[in-house]
């Protein structure tokens, strides 16, 4: 057998491309990219990891933690028209809550290769309805019948969000709490889902917080394509396809400030 066969045919097509001058495209691609909140080294490293990929031609969408689901069509106008990220953020009613200093960059990306916004979070108020009153209170019939959150949810999840929720909440987190707020968690992670599986074709990158993209609780958990999931965190965690450790942002105790209050 010649076993330089079965490289003539990858050999044949980058002997065209280099005949016309091209790069073969980016295939598509879903990631999901993992942040702490307030760490610049973070949002920094994911930054150049999605940077690189669309220098070389690939042009995702970007679902967005920081844009509620119901600003979409403001987000829509806002890259249309808008020359900065300052004006995409007042456009879209971007939340006074997160620390848009670190987020304007993959926005202003956004605008320079015309890739599109979307918003991706269930609204804090929409949050508060699905905690008190369940699933339906927020979320429209054919996603509760879809994601089967009709039925009890998978009781492995449950107990790795109860543990999550816990120590996000340094262990001071009243019981009868925990249920209601695990609804929550799973109705932004079921929205998330929908939003970069509506985008996979094209390639889609979903921007959250660490929790939303564990593999063992977070939106994999809810998405009907293929992904991988990049942890960008400040210790070593398992719950990723790929974790990337960077210095810990210096912050007041949290823990402290929590019992304070």
């Amino acid at each position: 057998m010649n076993r330089s066969l079965p490289l003539l045919f990858p050999l044949l097509l980058l002997a065209g491309c280099a005949a016309t001058g091209s790069q073969p495209p980016a295939a598509p691609a879903v990631y999901l990219l993992g942040e702490v909140h307030d760490n610049p080294a973070g949002h920094e490293r994911r930054l150049s990891f999605i940077r690189s990929k669309v220098e070389a031609g690939w042009r995702p969408a970007i679902a967005m933690e920081q844009f509620d689901r119901e600003h979409q069509q403001a987000l829509d106008g806002a890259l249309a028209s808008c020359k900065d990220a300052d004006c995409v953020i007042k456009a879209a009613s971007g939340n006074a809550r997160w620390e848009w200093t670190l987020y304007k960059p993959v926005i202003e990306l956004a605008l320079e290769y015309k890739l599109p916004l979307l918003a991706a979070n269930l609204s804090r108020a929409d949050a508060g309805k699905v905690m008190r009153d369940g699933f339906a209170a927020a979320l429209d019939g054919a996603t509760i019948q879809s994601y089967r959150l009709d039925q009890p949810l998978p009781a492995a999840l449950v107990s790795g969000q109860v543990q999550a929720i816990k120590d996000g909440h340094c262990n001071m987190l009243p019981e009868a709490m925990a249920p209601g707020m695990v609804r929550a968690q799973v109705a932004r992670d079921v929205v998330m889902a929908q939003v970069v599986s509506a985008h996979a074709q094209r390639g889609a990158v979903l921007l959250a917080g660490n929790g939303h993209v564990r593999n063992d609780v977070g939106v994999p958990q809810w998405l009907r394509v293929k992904a991988v999931s990049i942890g960008y965190t400040e210790a070593a965690a398992g719950q990723y396809d790929r974790n990337e450790v960077v210095a810990a942002h210096a912050r007041p105790d949290q823990c402290a400030q929590f019992q304070a209050r």
